[in-house]
Protein backbone atom coordinates (compact mmCIF):
# COMPACT_ATOMS: atom_id res chain seq x y z
CA UNK A 1 0.00 0.00 0.00
CA UNK A 2 2.78 2.34 0.93
CA UNK A 3 4.83 1.59 -2.31
CA UNK A 4 1.66 2.16 -4.23
CA UNK A 5 1.10 5.61 -2.67
CA UNK A 6 4.64 6.38 -3.00
CA UNK A 7 4.71 6.09 -6.79
CA UNK A 8 1.73 8.32 -6.69
CA UNK A 9 3.81 10.69 -5.05
CA UNK A 10 6.31 10.44 -7.76
CA UNK A 11 3.83 10.72 -10.46
CA UNK A 12 2.07 13.71 -8.78
CA UNK A 13 5.63 15.48 -8.66
CA UNK A 14 6.51 14.61 -12.60
CA UNK A 15 2.74 15.98 -13.44
CA UNK A 16 3.54 19.48 -11.71
CA UNK A 17 6.78 20.06 -13.16
CA UNK A 18 5.41 19.20 -16.53
CA UNK A 19 2.92 21.82 -15.94
CA UNK A 20 6.01 24.12 -15.12
CA UNK A 21 7.87 23.65 -18.29
CA UNK A 22 4.22 24.02 -20.25
CA UNK A 23 4.41 27.28 -18.62
CA UNK A 24 8.10 28.18 -19.42
CA UNK A 25 7.39 27.22 -22.92
CA UNK A 26 4.37 29.67 -23.08
CA UNK A 27 5.94 32.36 -21.91
CA UNK A 28 8.93 32.23 -24.48
CA UNK A 29 6.20 31.91 -27.44
CA UNK A 30 4.18 34.88 -25.70
CA UNK A 31 7.59 36.54 -24.94
CA UNK A 32 6.64 37.33 -21.50
CA UNK A 33 10.47 37.30 -20.12
CA UNK A 34 9.66 37.94 -16.62
CA UNK A 35 7.09 35.25 -16.49
CA UNK A 36 9.89 32.71 -17.64
CA UNK A 37 12.36 33.89 -15.49
CA UNK A 38 9.52 32.98 -12.36
CA UNK A 39 8.55 29.92 -13.85
CA UNK A 40 11.80 28.91 -14.89
CA UNK A 41 13.20 29.60 -11.25
CA UNK A 42 10.00 27.43 -9.66
CA UNK A 43 10.89 24.54 -11.76
CA UNK A 44 14.81 24.83 -10.46
CA UNK A 45 13.11 25.23 -6.91
CA UNK A 46 11.38 21.74 -7.32
CA UNK A 47 14.90 20.07 -7.39
CA UNK A 48 16.16 21.35 -3.90
CA UNK A 49 15.57 18.21 -1.94
CA UNK A 50 17.03 16.37 -4.42
CA UNK A 51 19.85 18.38 -4.07
CA UNK A 52 19.86 18.48 -0.22
CA UNK A 53 19.61 14.83 -0.22
CA UNK A 54 23.28 14.18 -2.36
CA UNK A 55 24.75 17.63 -0.89
CA UNK A 56 24.29 16.66 3.12
CA UNK A 57 23.70 12.72 2.40
CA UNK A 58 20.62 12.98 4.32
CA UNK A 59 17.53 10.85 2.92
CA UNK A 60 14.42 12.29 2.70
CA UNK A 61 10.88 9.80 2.48
CA UNK A 62 9.16 10.72 -0.76
CA UNK A 63 6.28 12.47 1.26
CA UNK A 64 8.89 14.98 2.52
CA UNK A 65 10.03 15.57 -0.89
CA UNK A 66 5.99 15.51 -2.36
CA UNK A 67 5.48 18.43 0.53
CA UNK A 68 7.96 20.77 -0.34
CA UNK A 69 7.37 20.27 -4.04
CA UNK A 70 3.73 20.64 -3.47
CA UNK A 71 4.08 23.99 -1.29
CA UNK A 72 6.46 25.10 -4.32
CA UNK A 73 3.99 24.89 -6.89
CA UNK A 74 1.26 25.77 -4.71
CA UNK A 75 2.31 29.44 -3.57
CA UNK A 76 4.87 30.24 -6.24
CA UNK A 77 3.45 28.81 -9.21
CA UNK A 78 -0.48 28.80 -8.21
CA UNK A 79 -0.05 31.86 -5.67
CA UNK A 80 2.12 34.36 -7.98
CA UNK A 81 2.06 33.11 -11.57
CA UNK A 82 -1.35 31.99 -11.37
CA UNK A 83 -2.93 34.63 -8.92
CA UNK A 84 -4.63 32.23 -6.66
CA UNK A 85 -3.76 34.81 -3.65
CA UNK A 86 -6.31 37.52 -5.07
CA UNK A 87 -8.50 34.64 -7.25
CA UNK A 88 -8.78 33.18 -3.07
CA UNK A 89 -8.64 35.34 -0.27
CA UNK A 90 -7.96 31.64 1.97
CA UNK A 91 -5.13 30.68 -0.64
CA UNK A 92 -2.95 32.79 1.34
CA UNK A 93 -4.24 31.85 4.88
CA UNK A 94 -3.76 27.82 4.16
CA UNK A 95 -0.46 28.14 2.42
CA UNK A 96 1.23 30.01 5.62
CA UNK A 97 -0.75 27.79 8.29
CA UNK A 98 0.83 24.88 6.17
CA UNK A 99 4.08 26.14 6.09
CA UNK A 100 4.21 26.89 10.07
CA UNK A 101 3.33 23.34 10.53
CA UNK A 102 5.95 22.03 7.87
CA UNK A 103 8.80 24.10 9.25
CA UNK A 104 8.02 23.65 13.37
CA UNK A 105 8.65 19.98 12.20
CA UNK A 106 11.87 20.76 10.98
CA UNK A 107 12.88 22.76 13.62
CA UNK A 108 11.33 20.33 15.97
CA UNK A 109 13.26 17.05 13.97
CA UNK A 110 16.82 19.19 14.30
CA UNK A 111 16.72 19.31 18.15
CA UNK A 112 15.14 15.75 18.52
CA UNK A 113 17.77 14.46 16.61
CA UNK A 114 20.38 15.78 18.94
CA UNK A 115 17.59 15.11 21.91
CA UNK A 116 17.97 11.62 21.00
CA UNK A 117 21.90 11.33 20.63
CA UNK A 118 22.36 12.70 24.04
CA UNK A 119 23.80 15.45 22.38
CA UNK A 120 21.72 17.92 24.33
CA UNK A 121 20.23 17.56 27.21
CA UNK A 122 16.99 19.89 27.05
CA UNK A 123 13.75 19.37 29.15
CA UNK A 124 10.82 18.78 26.09
CA UNK A 125 9.28 22.03 26.55
CA UNK A 126 12.43 23.96 25.60
CA UNK A 127 12.57 21.87 22.53
CA UNK A 128 8.72 22.89 21.47
CA UNK A 129 9.95 26.34 22.03
CA UNK A 130 12.93 25.89 19.25
CA UNK A 131 10.58 24.27 16.98
CA UNK A 132 8.51 27.44 17.31
CA UNK A 133 10.92 30.05 16.77
CA UNK A 134 12.55 27.94 14.10
CA UNK A 135 9.04 28.35 12.21
CA UNK A 136 8.48 32.30 13.11
CA UNK A 137 11.99 32.97 12.12
CA UNK A 138 11.82 31.46 8.72
CA UNK A 139 8.67 33.08 8.57
CA UNK A 140 10.30 36.29 8.98
CA UNK A 141 12.94 35.97 6.38
CA UNK A 142 10.56 35.15 3.71
CA UNK A 143 8.25 38.16 4.45
CA UNK A 144 11.32 40.39 4.08
CA UNK A 145 12.17 38.38 0.62
CA UNK A 146 8.83 39.10 -0.39
CA UNK A 147 9.37 42.82 0.58
CA UNK A 148 12.50 42.90 -1.41
CA UNK A 149 11.21 41.44 -4.18
CA UNK A 150 8.20 44.04 -4.47
CA UNK A 151 10.64 46.71 -3.80
CA UNK A 152 13.42 45.74 -5.82
CA UNK A 153 11.49 44.61 -9.57
CA UNK A 154 8.24 45.90 -8.53
CA UNK A 155 6.52 43.04 -7.77
CA UNK A 156 3.28 42.53 -5.30
CA UNK A 157 4.15 39.86 -3.72
CA UNK A 158 2.70 41.64 -0.09
CA UNK A 159 -0.34 42.43 -2.00
CA UNK A 160 -2.03 44.80 0.77
CA UNK A 161 2.03 45.51 2.62
CA UNK A 162 1.71 45.84 6.19
CA UNK A 163 -1.45 44.00 6.98
CA UNK A 164 -0.52 40.91 4.52
CA UNK A 165 3.00 40.92 6.28
CA UNK A 166 1.90 40.80 9.93
CA UNK A 167 -1.45 38.64 9.12
CA UNK A 168 1.07 36.10 7.49
CA UNK A 169 3.11 35.75 10.51
CA UNK A 170 0.20 35.80 12.99
CA UNK A 171 -0.69 32.42 11.02
CA UNK A 172 2.85 31.12 10.69
CA UNK A 173 2.87 31.23 14.48
CA UNK A 174 -0.56 29.33 14.56
CA UNK A 175 0.68 26.56 12.25
CA UNK A 176 4.38 26.25 13.91
CA UNK A 177 2.33 26.81 17.65
CA UNK A 178 0.30 23.28 16.47
CA UNK A 179 3.48 21.50 15.53
CA UNK A 180 5.59 21.89 18.70
CA UNK A 181 2.50 21.55 20.65
CA UNK A 182 2.16 18.19 19.52
CA UNK A 183 6.17 17.46 19.40
CA UNK A 184 6.24 18.28 23.57
CA UNK A 185 3.12 15.66 24.08
CA UNK A 186 5.26 13.80 21.93
CA UNK A 187 8.32 13.54 23.56
CA UNK A 188 5.95 12.97 26.58
CA UNK A 189 5.04 9.80 25.59
CA UNK A 190 1.65 10.90 24.07
CA UNK A 191 1.55 9.87 20.22
CA UNK A 192 -0.15 11.44 17.14
CA UNK A 193 -0.33 9.27 13.84
CA UNK A 194 0.88 11.19 11.15
CA UNK A 195 3.19 12.67 13.53
CA UNK A 196 5.12 9.56 15.10
CA UNK A 197 4.27 8.18 11.30
CA UNK A 198 6.54 11.41 9.75
CA UNK A 199 9.82 10.95 12.03
CA UNK A 200 9.23 6.68 12.11
CA UNK A 201 9.54 7.19 8.17
CA UNK A 202 12.61 9.63 8.73
CA UNK A 203 14.51 7.97 11.04
CA UNK A 204 14.05 4.51 9.21
CA UNK A 205 15.70 6.40 5.87
CA UNK A 206 18.38 8.23 8.29
CA UNK A 207 19.46 5.19 10.78
CA UNK A 208 22.71 7.25 10.80
CA UNK A 209 21.15 9.97 12.79
CA UNK A 210 19.42 7.51 15.44
CA UNK A 211 22.27 5.04 16.40
CA UNK A 212 22.43 5.12 20.35
CA UNK A 213 19.49 7.40 20.46
CA UNK A 214 18.32 7.07 24.09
Amino acid sequence: MKLKIDKIQSYVINFLRLTIIIAIGGSIFEKMWMLLFLSSLILILTFTPSFFEKRYKINLPIEFEFVIILFLYASLFLGEIQSYYTRFWWWDIILHISSGIALGFVGFLILYILYQKNKIDAKPVWIAVFAFCFAVAIGAVWEIFEFSMDQLFGFNMQKSGLIDTMWDLIVDSLGALLTSAIGYYYIKGKKTPLFTRFLQDFSKENPQYFKGAR
